[in-house]
């Protein structure tokens, strides 16, 4: 049991999901999910803004066969701050299946960074989402950014839909891939080719290094579950446009949802609505993360 008392609103994970009807390709990575705690083992960061369900790195591993997935790219939460070491465990336990996304400060050190490359991190995450993080400015992050690029890692940037305009110029300045999560949270209740999308489009369009995650339904859909179709129009636009710069992700065990906590295997299920083909749910779930992730 856990010393930390999770939020009274937190919802947990979905206790037993369905076993999806469709079915990954081989070797298909889940490239964007957490592990958070146990508590009692890997403390939760006093600056937190919110406090999570234990998840552990098994639970994590066991979902993960059951979809019929093969790797994992584990998140550092932003629960957890700056301390990865939730997150590194799993990385060493995984046996090589699992592949990491740290969360650093600006005066981590080069051995740390070089102690976490050889766990199995291959990028960092800048968060500029203010409901979950206090932003750190760009300007100390750019610091950051040179350094990681020297070890071949990239750059993950979390930001909300209206965000965009404010921090667009910096992440076209990035010399690394930049993979923005979750599509950068746009309202899947406006017109796909709105002026915030488009301004999406636009960022990745000019800027080959940017690539995306088509994840996150139960997050960005308005009409909800099981279908969340509204989301559909908005993945599948980018899997069409960049069949080559995109990932898929669980996002299990799903931080911070409020009204209803999906079942992962409906999200799998959702895939071929968002990559029709063969070949292009291969390079969604195959090609694009072993490409980021295990080019070594």
């Amino acid at each position: 049991m856990s010393k930390f008392q999770k939020d009274t609103d937190w919802l947990d994970f979905h206790p037993n999901p369905c076993k999806p009807s469709f079915t990954p390709p081989s070797g298909a990575v889940d490239a964007h999910c957490h592990v958070f705690g146990p508590g009692d083992r890997f403390p939760y960061s006093a600056a937190r803004k919110y406090t999570p369900c234990d998840a552990s790195k098994q639970q994590l591993f066991d979902l993960r066969d059951y979809l019929g997935f093969e790797r994992n790219v584990i998140v550092q939460a932003s629960c957890h701050g700056t301390d990865n070491s939730a997150m590194v465990d799993a990385l060493i336990h995984s046996q090589g299946k699992a592949r990491g996304v740290a969360v650093v400060s600006a005066d981590i050190s080069d051995a740390e960074l070089l102690e976490m490359h050889e766990a199995g991190v291959r990028g960092v995450r800048f968060n500029f989402v203010k409901r979950l993080v206090n932003p750190v400015p760009p300007e100390v992050l750019q610091s950051v950014a040179e350094r990681i690029a020297k070890l071949g890692w990239h750059i993950v940037v979390y930001f909300e839909a209206p965000d965009l305009a404010e921090y667009y110029d910096f992440f076209a300045s990035l010399k690394t891939i930049v993979v923005v999560d979750h599509m950068g949270r746009p309202d899947c209740s406006k017109p796909i080719d709105g002026e915030e999308f488009e301004l999406f489009i636009k960022l990745l369009h000019d800027n080959e290094n940017c690539w995306t995650k088509v994840t996150c339904p139960e997050r960005l859909s308005t009409q909800g579950p099981p279908d969340y179709s509204d989301f559909v129009p908005f993945a599948a636009r980018l899997v069409e446009l960049f069949p080559d710069r995109v990932l898929w992700g669980t996002d299990w065990p799903h931080p911070n949802m409020k009204s209803h906590m999906p079942d992962d295997g409906h999200l799998v299920n959702m895939i071929p609505r968002i990559a029709p083909t063969e070949e292009l749910q291969r390079k969604l779930l195959v090609d694009n993360p072993r490409r980021l992730y295990w080019s070594e």
